[in-house]
């Protein structure tokens, strides 16, 4: 008994020593990012899933500077790989050479592509050929890279942000629904209200900008993922998870509107998502577990990119959003 209760007492001090830290990191985020909380928030808590995301947004909205932030804040190696339709999946995961030693000996090396870091940023993914989106699919997946029958481990952490232009469609690749599925959360970035704007126009426009500092390393932030993946979740927010998941499907548990509207709908891999993101969004809120009302603010950037609507959807004027929040309401 003493020892299961030295064992929460442990957790809870853990994840109240977290919480500290994770402040600090929005706080240092925020001297940079102008205007973007809850784009911040969201891919904090991606990256503390220890997952995925893709950033939607029109450029200039500085998705680019947020994730050399994120990497600078949370001492990552980020990089930054710019998707055309031009790019090889070589370009992404490396290849072998042959090189000649002076022996005359011929052997093969492997050359590692800019895959293997530690943050990569997939800017404008969806412009490459599906051959090349799908070479991240390994990666996003499974951590490692398979080239010429060998595997390569990626470093860890490993994650991937990937950004996809809402405007302009000519001359792009819709990502296929497995891959979009490898994604944790789908965060919309919108503009900036007037205050953050006015800010930003005179942190980023005189002789010198705030650059951001290191809060902690690579292993303080493997720490923290281990840690989200132990904190409680209570039986009434884990059957507001299925609740909300298996409702979205057109089939067992969904509604008149949700048959009658939806194509597909998630699968297990969003529950999958949600439990961990509810939980890393109650630790950067400095709590020690989540609740229903974290289900709710997370089912828009855990379903949207899970689920398609059908024709007589788009016949009706009936959108994705509206059904989400739909199905929120019967969580109550």
């Amino acid at each position: 008994m003493n020892t299961a209760t030295n064992q929460d007492e442990k957790i809870v001090e853990d994840l109240e020593t977290a919480g500290k830290r994770l402040s600090e990191v929005k706080d240092g985020i925020g001297k940079v990012i102008f205007g973007q909380t809850e784009v911040i928030e969201q891919s904090l808590i991606t990256i503390l899933s220890g997952g995925h995301a893709l950033l939607i947004g029109v450029p200039g909205l500085a998705k680019t500077r947020l994730v050399d932030t994120l990497g600078a804040t949370l001492g990552l190696d980020a990089k930054r790989l710019q998707f055309t339709p031009d790019l090889m999946p070589a370009d992404i995961l490396g290849s072998e050479v042959l090189e000649e030693a002076d022996s005359g000996k011929r052997t093969f090396r492997f050359i590692k592509g800019p895959v293997f870091c530690q943050l990569l940023m997939a800017d404008e993914i969806n412009r490459a050929s599906p051959r090349t989106q799908s070479a991240l699919l390994q990666s996003m997946q499974e951590n490692t890279v398979t080239i010429a029958g060998q595997q390569h481990p990626l470093p860890q952490p490993f994650h991937v942000l990937a950004t996809q232009n809402p405007l302009e469609q000519e001359g792009t690749y819709p990502l296929p629904e497995a891959q979009l599925d490898r994604f944790l959360l789908q965060i919309d970035v919108s503009y900036p209200d007037r205050d953050a704007e006015r800010q930003m126009l005179f942190a980023t426009t005189g002789v010198t900008e705030v650059a951001p500092q290191s809060v902690m390393n690579a292993a303080d932030l493997v720490n923290i993922q281990s840690l989200v993946r132990r904190m409680p979740v209570g039986d009434q927010v884990v059957d507001a998870i299925l609740m909300l998941v298996r409702s979205a499907r057109p089939d067992g548990d969904a509604d008149d509107l949700v048959r009658t509207h939806v194509a597909w709908g998630p699968g297990p891999r969003a529950s999958q998502a949600m439990m961990l993101a509810t939980r890393a969004k109650a630790l950067l809120e400095g709590r020690l577990s989540p609740s229903v009302d974290d289900v709710v603010a997370l089912a828009g950037p855990v379903l949207r990119h899970r689920m398609a609507l059908n024709f007589s959807a788009r016949a009706d004027g009936i959108t994705l959003q509206e059904i989400i929040t739909g199905l929120c309401a019967r969580l109550g």
